[in-house]
């Protein structure tokens, strides 16, 4: 077990925050408004929503129409000698999306990180390199795909790891928690209503704590899969509390 958990060091768990990209889509150009309308023609239940109010509801799923507005990472550290298991998180956020991709991308180039995410190879990783391409931020090299063979692509799934091969099996992370008996995320928040939690109740920072939430659930899940009790102690350091401002200072 302990050579597994030396393994651990390099896998990045990771998690994303998305919201719309203005709170109204009156707030958008006359282009990207027309864009908006096109799109929530794909969208159901179109018949019983406005493309105003689809906006305010769905944009944030969509790369094109949304942003980030936080990032929560997690990853493990284990000393041989005293047989210690340490988890480290941090939150990346700021005034500007740009500002937070930017920071994040510095944290991706410090290590050959392997990224894991739940879902993250439908979502977090294409919305991540989407953003940063529509910030004009370079891609680091854990996230460029093209060119790469299957094997060098250093990306984990949680949910395509429990899918065994299932291609239409789609399975929650708070499921997946509750199977192995792992506490859930959704403390008075869930992702349905971080949109509104940041432009109607102005609360970031009730956001940035649920976003590091999921990002522990899913290393949780990732030690499950190795048949660890879902509870297995370790100390947990958030460095968002701690002078270190990055996790691999």
């Amino acid at each position: 077990m302990a050579n597994f958990f030396e393994k651990l060091n390099d896998i990045l768990f990771l998690d994303l925050e998305t919201i719309s990209g203005a709170e109204n889509l009156d707030a958008l150009s006359p282009r990207m408004q027309e864009e908006w309308h096109k799109k929530s023609q794909h969208i159901q239940p179109q018949e019983e929503s406005s493309p105003e109010d689809l906006y305010f509801e769905k944009a944030g799923i969509y790369a094109e129409f949304g942003k980030i507005i936080c990032i929560g990472v997690g990853y493990f550290t284990y000393r041989k000698e005293d047989d210690l298991l340490q988890y480290r998180t941090k939150s990346f956020y700021g005034e500007t999306e740009h500002h937070t991709l930017w920071e994040f991308r510095e944290l991706l180039c410090k290590k050959e990180w392997m990224i894991c995410a739940h879902n993250g190879k439908e979502f977090d990783i294409p919305y991540l390199c989407r953003r940063m391409l529509i910030n004009r931020i370079p891609l680091p090299d854990v996230l460029q795909l093209a060119g790469k063979r299957p094997w060098e692509i250093r990306h984990l799934d949680t949910l395509e790891l429990w899918k065994f091969g299932d291609y239409k099996h789609y399975t929650r992370l708070d499921l997946l928690a509750a199977i192995f008996d792992i506490p859930s995320s959704k403390e008075g928040i869930d992702g349905s209503m971080v949109n509104t939690v940041y432009y109607k109740e102005n609360d970031l920072d009730n956001i940035r704590k649920y976003c590091l939430r999921d990002v522990e659930v899913t290393a949780r899940i990732y030690l499950a899969y190795q048949g660890l009790p879902g509870d297995l102690e370790f100390e947990i350091i958030n460095l968002d509390e701690h002078a270190a401002s990055d996790p691999q200072d």
